[in-house]
C-alpha cells in the first residue's frame, strides 16, 4: 500500500483554495463489505484519525483534503467561520452516514502554543481527511474526496481496489512493554498543591478545581497505536475512542469515558461524570464502593456541581432541558457517578457553539470555571495540550459529536504521556485523590505494559 495518498494540497488556516473563496471539494462514496481499520489507519507518513462511539459509530480517515486551524480566545468562532468555505461548495455524492467530516479538537487553554510534546497540535485543528471509512448500522462505505468529481472518482477506485487486498481483521498484538516511568508530580507535591486549591477553597470564591498529572511512559519497543486502540475497544466497548497524528507530530489517543456534547438537529446530548471509587473483585465489592460513593457527602456534592453547571451553561440555549437520575457507571477498573442531560435548542446552532459554552465542564476544570482556569495554569507544573479537552467531529450542517479527552495518551518518540486528574472540593484528602488518579492511568499503561 503506498504510504502517500498525493492530490489536493492542505489548507493553511484560512487560505482558500480559490480567488472566489469555494474550495471545489467533491466526495465519492461506495459500500464495502468490509475492512480492517487499523490496517488503513497505520501508515506514519499521512494524517490520520479515528473515532468511535459507544453507540457503534466507527471512522478512519487518513491524508488532507483541507485542513483549519486557530489559535486564542475566538478560536471556536474562527473553526466555524473558516469550515464555511470547505462545506459550502462541497458535491458529496452518497449516503447520510458517508458524509465528509471535519476531525479534530482543541486544547485545553486557550493560550496553548504548539510547542513541547505538543508540537503539531494547535489551539485548535481540525482535519477532513481525503479517505474515510465509516462503519455505522447503515453498512460500511469508502469515501473519497478530491479537487472534483472526477478526481473524487479516480480515488475511489483506486482505494477500493487496494481495500480488497487487506485482510477484513487486523491483529492487535500486545503492548510494546513498559521500560520505566517518571512522574511529573510528586506525592509531596501533590500534597502541597492539593493543600493550596484547598486554602483557596476555604478562603471562598472557589469552590471545585480539577488538578491533574501526568505520567511519562519510556517504551522497551516501537507502539502500534492503532492496535493499542483495538485493545481499548475490547477492555472499554462503552467508551469512545480516537486517534489523532500525523508524520510532523505524535498521537494523541485515548478511550475516554465521557460525552461534552452530541447535536443532532435540534437534538442536543451531554452527560455529568464525576465521582469515582474502583470497582470490586466481586459483584459484592463492586456494590459497596458505589454505595459508599452515593452515601458520600464529597461526591454528591462534587457531582452535583457538575450537573448544575452543565444546567446553567446550556440553559440559555435550550427552548427545553432534561436532568436524568443518577446512575452508576461501570469501566473496567474504575466506577462513576453519571447523570444524562437532554435539551431541545430553541434556535439553530452549530455544535461548536454547544462546545464552547460547556468547555471546560467542572469535572475536568472546576466552579466557577475562570477562577478554576487560573488556578490550574498557578499550579500544575506541565502542559495539558489537548488533555481533557473537546476531540470530536462537526459535519456541513453543524452537526457533530465531541467527548472530553480523558483516559488519552500522547506518543512520541518511543514515549507515551499519560494524563490523569481529579477534583478537589472542600473536604478532598490528598492521599485519597493521589489514589484516585493513579486509578485513572491505568487504561493506557495496562494497554502498554
Amino acid at each position: 500500500m503506498d504510504r502517500t495518498l498525493g492530490g489536493r494540497q492542505p489548507l493553511g488556516d484560512s487560505r482558500p483554495a480559490s480567488e472566489d473563496g469555494a474550495t471545489g471539494l467533491a466526495s465519492r462514496s461506495r459500500e464495502l463489505e468490509d475492512v480492517s481499520f487499523g490496517a488503513i489507519s497505520e501508515a506514519d507518513d499521512a494524517c490520520r484519525i479515528q473515532w468511535a462511539t459507544p453507540e457503534g459509530l466507527e471512522v478512519v480517515g487518513r491524508g488532507v483534503a483541507a485542513r483549519l486551524t486557530a489559535r486564542g480566545p475566538a478560536r471556536f468562532d474562527a473553526i466555524r467561520e473558516r469550515a464555511v468555505s470547505v462545506f459550502e461548495e462541497l458535491d458529496h455524492t452518497g449516503p447520510d452516514a458517508a458524509r465528509p467530516r471535519a476531525f479534530g479538537g482543541f486544547s485545553f487553554h486557550d493560550g496553548h502554543e504548539s510547542t513541547g510534546p505538543w508540537t503539531g497540535f494547535e489551539a485548535a485543528s481540525f482535519v477532513v481527511p481525503e479517505l474515510l471509512v465509516s462503519r455505522s448500522d447503515e453498512g460500511t462505505w469508502l469515501t473519497a474526496i478530491g479537487d472534483d468529481a472526477d478526481s473524487a472518482i479516480r480515488r475511489l477506485e483506486e482505494w477500493h481496489d487496494r481495500l480488497l487486498e487487506l485482510p477484513a481483521m487486523r491483529p492487535s498484538g500486545s503492548g510494546p512493554g513498559v521500560a520505566s516511568t517518571r512522574r511529573t508530580t510528586s506525592l509531596e507535591s501533590w500534597r502541597r498543591q492539593v493543600e493550596r486549591a484547598l486554602e483557596r477553597i476555604a478562603a471562598g470564591g472557589l469552590t471545585k478545581v480539577v488538578l491533574a498529572q501526568a505520567l511519562s511512559v519510556d517504551l522497551e519497543g516501537p507502539i502500534d497505536v492503532p492496535a493499542t486502540v483495538e485493545r481499548l475497544r475490547r477492555q472499554y466497548p462503552n467508551c469512545y475512542r480516537f486517534l489523532i497524528g500525523d508524520a510532523t507530530s505524535g498521537t494523541f489517543f485515548g478511550a475516554p469515558p465521557e460525552r461534552l456534547v452530541s447535536k443532532r438537529g435540534d437534538r442536543v446530548e451531554t452527560e455529568a461524570l464525576a465521582g469515582s471509587v474502583p470497582r470490586g473483585d466481586t459483584p459484592e465489592g463492586d456494590e459497596e464502593y458505589a454505595e459508599r460513593m452515593l452515601d458520600s457527602e464529597k461526591f454528591r456534592r462534587e457531582h452535583g456541581l457538575v450537573v448544575e453547571s452543565i444546567r446553567d451553561q446550556l440553559a440559555p440555549l435550550a427552548s427545553d432541558l432534561t436532568i436524568d437520575d443518577r446512575t452508576i457507571r461501570r469501566l473496567a477498573t474504575i466506577q462513576h457517578l453519571r447523570t444524562p442531560i437532554e435539551a431541545t435548542l430553541e434556535a439553530d446552532r452549530h455544535v461548536l457553539e454547544l462546545v464552547e459554552a460547556l468547555h471546560p465542564t467542572p469535572a475536568v476544570g472546576g466552579v466557577p470555571p475562570e477562577t478554576a482556569l487560573e488556578t490550574i495554569r498557578e499550579t500544575e507544573s506541565f502542559d495539558r495540550g489537548w488533555y481533557a479537552a473537546p476531540i470530536g467531529w462537526f459535519d456541513a450542517v453543524g452537526d457533530g459529536e465531541f467527548a472530553v479527552g480523558i483516559r488519552s495518551g500522547l506518543a512520541t518518540d518511543g514515549t507515551v504521556r499519560l494524563f490523569a486528574g481529579n477534583g478537589i472540593v472542600a473536604d478532598s484528602d490528598p492521599e485519597e485523590e493521589w489514589e484516585e488518579v493513579q486509578l485513572k492511568f491505568r487504561p493506557i499503561l495496562d494497554e502498554l505494559r
